[in-house]
């Protein structure tokens, strides 16, 4: 029995194999319609989600399959208590795969040494989220064709922004990568993150404070959103917090070919006056994270179609 905890459980050939079979759904849905049928999958939502929970429901129901769960802690017997090792002790009981979202970090990874069933990671705290990685993968591979020499600018919250660890973790592996880490002073790229994934790999990158200075560099461009809650003074991410709205005026200075993606929800980081915009592509990121799961989910449970 097999877990997704984090992004480097799977090799590259693994994933190439995902996406393969994420493509092929896409092209023939109705042969996998009942590629799961008399399966569970449990979402197990200790934290607020819309696209990563409905989209997980969404991908058991278009294999066949049936769905059972809880969207937030307070409607479980967290709120009691209970362990998450005592709540995956006996929900994996229930079911055939749990998908899970905790706010701390690690609490998957203790689920699956409690589970009967496979434990997929949907976000735990700032750590790690490795379904978004494969949907943000499946969306290089769709827009840009390739993953080896890709320059990617990542901007915003590269501190606590679990999506930007992840992603950088797995594009770490491709030939000819280039990073960019566009962010305030207060929200760089956590020390060990840069250290085990860039720095040792001898990944080139650069750091700028300016989106403006490097967007022209740019392949790609993962937005993502600077957190008020973050800042300990208010003043200062009013200071900020502009500097990182991308707009057409900051559009004009991108390449033709760069693709923009963000990992949702949008607060006002990216203008909707670009959602028409060719390079635009955060919808269509967030529509292939459904193939993806269903991929994933067939892989976790041994079906081939």
């Amino acid at each position: 029995m097999r877990s997704l905890i984090d992004i480097l459980d799977l090799s590259t050939e693994e994933i190439d194999e995902l996406i393969d079979v994420a493509d092929d759904i896409m092209a023939q849905p109705e042969k996998y319609q009942d590629a799961c049928r008399h399966k569970i999958l449990a979402t197990l939502f200790f934290e607020p989600s819309t696209r990563t929970r409905l989209s997980f429901e969404s991908a058991m129901l278009s294999l066949g399959g049936s769905v059972l769960g809880f969207s937030e802690a307070a409607s479980s017997s967290a709120s009691k208590g209970e362990s998450v090792a005592d709540t995956v002790s006996v929900v994996s009981g229930y079911v055939d795969v749990i998908a899970m979202r905790h706010p701390k970090e690690g609490a998957p990874l203790v689920a699956s040494m409690h589970s009967l069933v496979p434990i997929i990671n949907a976000g735990d705290g700032g750590h790690y989220h490795p379904t978004q990685t494969l949907t943000d993968l499946l969306t290089i591979r769709h827009e840009k064709g390739r993953f080896d020499g890709l320059t990617i600018g990542l901007c915003g919250d590269l501190k606590f922004g679990r999506t930007v660890h992840s992603l950088i973790e797995a594009m770490s592996r491709y030939p000819g990568v280039k990073f960019v880490l566009i962010s305030p002073e207060e929200l760089k790229l956590p020390s060990f993150v840069k250290k085990e994934f860039i720095k040792d790999k001898n990944i080139p990158y650069e750091q700028s404070t300016s989106l403006e200075a490097v967007i022209g560099k740019l392949d790609i461009l993962y937005m993502t959103r600077v957190q008020k809650e973050r800042f300990f003074n208010e003043e200062e991410y009013l200071r900020l917090k502009d500097s990182y709205i991308l707009t057409k005026e900051k559009m004009k200075l991108a390449r033709e070919d760069m693709i923009v993606m963000h990992p949702l929800p949008r607060v006002n980081e990216i203008s909707t006056s670009l959602d028409d915009d060719p390079r635009a592509c955060y919808f269509r990121q967030a529509h292939y994270g459904r193939y993806i799961r269903m991929a994933l989910i067939m892989k976790l449970l041994n079906i081939r179609v």
